[in-house]
């Protein structure tokens, strides 16, 4: 991303990958949240500040009873304070620096959340009435420095503790494969390890009861950090995940920036909680000093697309960009380490999916909407497909989005390339709004003259949906021949004729795909990625899936139906697959640091090799073992990827998750006897 020296200057220092936003956390990027003091409302007053500033007493429904009140629950509070302040338990006037630090000349810190609502305050007060705040009455270390980690002998999705799984074979029935690890992801002794499985809720709310839109408004960037936010998203997000239509996003964005403050009170809010969840994600891609700036300030954002639902009402209504939204919440929370939440989020994206019948057939539901409209529809519902899919795969829990008669190949490219519909709002408007209506399409005000940036370009429009297609075919054969039957401890074949039927299938799919999107040679895809970015992100999503699909089909075995595991099959599939992580790793250092699916799948394919390399060599006829060199690059992959674990990168290698894969890693190494 090319940003300007002034720009930089601007935004505070600048990172080897995008230049911006490295001290993004005190110019102002995040929200100012509102937390009102409001305890238990049965029997107890409590204090709300209106837009004049006045302190509005309210009672509770239940203030005549004598009824014993129940005991408050903690609010997500945030610390406003200095840090010292807070240390020393003295009052804080807030300042940078505040009086009490300077009275001390000591350093006055404060932590990224506070410098957020600080900035967001400054910015307020100069261009809109601000928001008069009741302080609050007590200080208290926020939820995340505070929060103490809860000890079970078992998670709280019923997976055991490694203590009591490390050394068996799987958790599956007698009948499946021990090599497919479906007693993976490993917890130790926190439910919230691997798998990202927390008892802490993933939306903080720092929102009063009133506030309504236009207070998640008021928290909003500035333009010109949004922009740079947005184009980060585009730049790293929207190419494997290509559902978005960038023309129409863009202006119904440039639309809401040009409108007064009055006008923006009134944007739909499932398009405020697009907008935040693209921040979010955004943010998660920026360089920060540390990961848990980086972490909080794009939890903000998260809370905020949160809120903004809550306001639009989303689980009676519904409609694209509300759908949009909740998909991408999806993935936030995945790479936040929230997996276990984004199974459950995603749970109400797709039943909303189904309420707005975006798994029917748009030729058919709505035969008069316009080209343009049913691409969206269809792009919209494979995106949907498509995280269910291989959410589940990598959880072993049973897939949703298994009602369908959308056809893969209607996911054309003249349908792409078609202006049929530009001047219809297709996000903000439904065809199911209501869920017990149903409301015709409203026209739009006519589109503004692009910018550069708003624009795809055919070729790479073809591409994206070559990409989506290709994704589409494997998750149709992932999610019956995979998804399903591990769900229910099943082994994936009955025979060895089905074993070798199923591989053909895949290597058939396989190579039906376009060639650009099955490129090996890392030479080849160093210079694509100068040349070519956004394929080369494509090529490594598409070779993982396929190839981490491939390595647990040759490993699977069914002791009842005489199918043995083909090792060395799964070792090459395993090979292909965590090298797509390493190429990754090696072309955008930083995204590999996020994306929490490619490095749980890295993280699966090398202790997968592991195990199988702790096995005994197989022994021929003559007595003699049947050695491989296929084993000793085996052994280096899985050492390559405990090398990578050993450098504290940069998705925050502090955190007990990735330090438990690590030494989960660590012990299967060590058993190798090859």
């Amino acid at each position: 991303m090319q940003v300007t020296q002034e720009t930089q200057g601007r935004l505070g220092g600048s990172s080897p990958d995008n230049g911006a936003l490295s001290d993004i956390h005190t110019r102002g990027l995040g929200p100012r949240p509102v937390v009102p003091a409001i305890g238990d409302l049965d029997g107890m007053s409590f204090g709300l500040v209106n837009n004049n500033g006045v302190k509005v007493e309210a009672v509770g429904p239940h203030s005549g009873d004598q009824k014993q009140p129940k005991p408050k629950q903690k609010r997500n509070k945030p610390t406003l304070s200095c840090l010292d302040c807070v240390e020393r338990k003295t009052k804080c006037d807030r300042g940078r620096p505040c009086v009490a630090c300077v009275k001390r000349q000591s350093e006055c810190q404060y932590t990224p959340v506070a410098n957020l609502i600080a900035s967001a305050d400054r910015r307020g007060s100069i261009h809109s009435k601000a928001r008069l705040i009741t302080k609050p009455n007590k200080l208290r270390k926020s939820s995340s420095s505070s929060s103490a980690t809860i000890t079970s002998p078992t998670a709280d999705n019923g997976w055991a503790t490694i203590e009591n799984r490390a050394h068996r074979k799987s958790m599956s029935s007698s009948r499946s494969s021990p090599y497919l690890l479906s007693n993976v992801p490993y917890s130790r002794s926190s439910p919230s390890n691997v798998f990202g499985v927390g008892s802490q809720h993933p939306f903080s709310n720092y929102w009063t009861c009133s506030g309504g839109l236009p207070e998640v408004i008021s928290v909003m960037p500035s333009k010109e950090q949004a922009d740079i936010l947005i184009e980060k998203y585009f730049e790293a997000v929207d190419p494997v995940y290509p559902f978005m239509h960038r023309r129409t996003f863009y202006a119904d964005y440039e639309r809401f920036w040009s409108s007064t403050p009055e006008e923006r009170n009134n944007t739909d809010a499932s398009f405020m909680a697009l907008q935040y969840a693209m921040y979010a994600l955004g943010t998660q891609f920026m360089h920060f000093p540390s990961y848990e700036e980086r972490s909080q300030t794009a939890e903000f954002y998260c809370s905020a697309a949160n809120q903004a639902l809550r306001v639009y009402s989303y689980l009676n209504r519904t409609s694209m960009r509300a759908i949009q939204a909740m998909l991408l919440m999806a993935y936030f929370l995945m790479n936040d380490n929230h997996a276990s939440d984004a199974y459950a989020w995603a749970g109400i994206h797709l039943r909303q999916a189904y309420a707005m019948r975006l798994h029917r057939d748009p030729d058919i539901v709505v035969p008069d909407a316009s080209v343009l409209e049913k691409q969206q529809r269809r792009k919209l519902w494979q995106a949907v497909f498509h995280h269910d899919t291989f959410l589940t795969v990598l959880l072993k829990l049973p897939p949703t989005a298994t009602h369908s008669d959308v056809p893969v190949e209607s996911l054309a490219d003249e349908h792409e390339l078609s202006m049929d519909g530009l001047d219809t709002c297709l996000g903000t408007h439904s065809r199911v709004e209501n869920l017990m209506s149903i409301n015709a399409v409203i026209a739009c005000e006519p589109l503004a003259p692009p910018m550069p940036h708003h624009i795809v370009d055919p070729e790479t429009m073809k591409s994206d949906v070559a990409f989506m297609r290709s994704m589409w075919h494997l998750g149709n054969m992932v999610q019956e021949n995979f998804s399903s039957p591990s769900s229910l401890s099943l082994p994936l074949t009955n025979s060895p004729r089905h074993k070798d039927t199923l591989i053909a299938a895949f290597k058939r799919l396989y190579k039906s795909f376009p060639s650009h999107l099955t490129t090996l040679e890392y030479n080849t895809l160093q210079q694509q990625a100068a040349l070519r970015p956004r394929a080369t992100r494509q090529n490594l999503f598409l070779i993982s899936n396929y190839f981490h699909c491939m390595m647990l089909l040759q490993a699977s075995s069914n002791e009842a139906g005489g199918v043995e595991a083909n090792i060395k099959g799964a070792l090459e599939a395993a090979h292909e697959a965590i090298w797509a992580f390493f190429k990754l790793w090696g072309l955008f250092e930083s995204e590999a640091g996020v994306w929490w699916v490619f490095q749980h799948r890295a993280f699966e394919e090398a202790l997968l090799i592991a195990h199988l390399l702790s096995l005994p060599l197989p022994v021929d006829e003559s007595g003699s073992t049947g050695y491989d060199p296929v084993y000793d690059r085996a052994k280096e992959d899985v050492a390559r990827m405990l090398e990578i674990m050993d450098r504290n990168f940069r998705y925050g290698g502090s955190l007990e998750m990735h330090r438990t894969r690590k030494e989960v890693l660590q012990l299967a190494f060590e058993g190798i006897v090859v």
